[in-house]
């Protein structure tokens, strides 16, 4: 899938179903509500890239 933004993961389509791997892809469900709040919160710039590097590996 290449490099992707933080700031784009929330527009991404998601997986059906979830892997549950230890580090979460991109396109897992997970992932992208997870993006989806802190967007809403009004986060953005490196504190989204961190949420993000949260979002993944939880």
């Amino acid at each position: 899938m290449g490099k992707v933004k933080a700031k784009d993961v929330s527009g991404l389509k998601p997986k059906k179903k979830c892997c549950r791997k230890k580090t979460r892809c991109f396109k897992c469900p997970v992932v992208i509500c997870r993006m989806k709040k802190l967007e809403a919160a009004g986060i953005h710039g490196k504190e989204l890239k961190k949420g993000l590097k949260a979002a993944r590996a939880a």
